[in-house]
């Protein structure tokens, strides 16, 4: 059974125009935290909403029973969270789902990740750079205002390549443009997470050049413990049996999920 935590708002800020970072004080559940998992947050004490909202894990300050979590507005629950007060509790069920397969020391790792679906690449890097792995984070957003994210991934040593689509900062373009000038040689494992037709570019990338590799896949979750079968998809094109995302993912390794090749147009892949 998963576990329940009432955690405390440390801090909820506007980072970018729709996306917030909200800090928790929630010392038994970060003590269970692994990159790439999510906590499953009721909004409110009523039924309305009547689901909780799984939200990424973005980073664990595993000493202070500190979380963080980096989420968008974009209906009435993360509307909700957005107006959470500081000292105001937070109903917490997690961490659930698999989270990334850890770097041994010293590796090299590339992550790429765009706009929101940067969240679970943060704690992933801080834990990599306690391995004394070299990262290099690949960074896309619709514009430079929305990679905020960058300067926290550099506070940890992370090397930050950055590319948005209106030009205002980095590259001029979609964040998978940046691969191409990528040596996969130079890398032993690579992680991402974003929108389809950006990981679809990526897992191509990285199947291409030989590249271990996992993603995380975004999708709808009412319970979060794989009873409602809510988020249950077929990751392999013509392979019988599907997979539940939330408990048998939300990461899988790059090869076992088939992105649609209809995804991999260029068009607002960043964001």
């Amino acid at each position: 059974m998963a576990a329940l935590e009432i955690g405390r708002v440390l801090d909820n800020r506007q980072v970018a125009r729709d996306k917030y970072v909200m800090d928790i004080a929630a010392p038994a559940t970060a003590r269970q935290c692994q990159p790439g998992q999510f906590l499953h947050i009721r909004i409110t004490d009523t039924y309305d909403p009547l689901l909780r909202r799984p939200l990424s894990v973005y980073d664990v300050l595993f000493d202070s029973g500190i979380i963080s979590l980096l989420y968008r507005v974009v209906g009435q629950g993360t509307s909700l969270l957005a107006k959470a007060a500081v000292d105001e509790a937070v109903d917490i069920m997690g961490p659930l789902g698999q989270g990334f397969t850890l770097p041994s020391e010293n590796e090299s790792i590339i992550l790429v990740g765009g706009g929101v679906g940067v969240a679970p690449l943060l704690y992933l890097a801080r834990l990599s750079r306690v391995r004394q792995c070299r990262v290099r984070l690949l960074l896309g957003a619709a514009g430079g205002a929305q990679l905020g994210a960058a300067s926290r991934f550099e506070k940890l040593g992370v090397e930050v390549k950055t590319a948005c689509l209106d030009g205002s900062a980095g590259y001029h373009g979609v964040v998978t443009d940046l691969l191409e000038h990528e040596d996969a040689g130079d890398y032993s494992r690579l992680y991402t997470c974003g929108p389809a037709p950006m990981m679809a570019v990526v897992s191509s990338w990285a199947q291409a050049h030989g590249l271990w590799g996992e993603l995380s896949l975004e999708e709808h979750m009412a319970c979060g413990v794989g009873a409602c079968l809510g988020c249950a998809c077929q990751l392999k094109a013509f392979e019988p049996g599907y997979a539940k995302v939330c408990t048998d993912g939300p990461v899988f390794n790059i090869q076992a999920v088939e992105l649609s090749p209809d995804q991999a147009r260029k068009e607002g892949h960043n964001e």
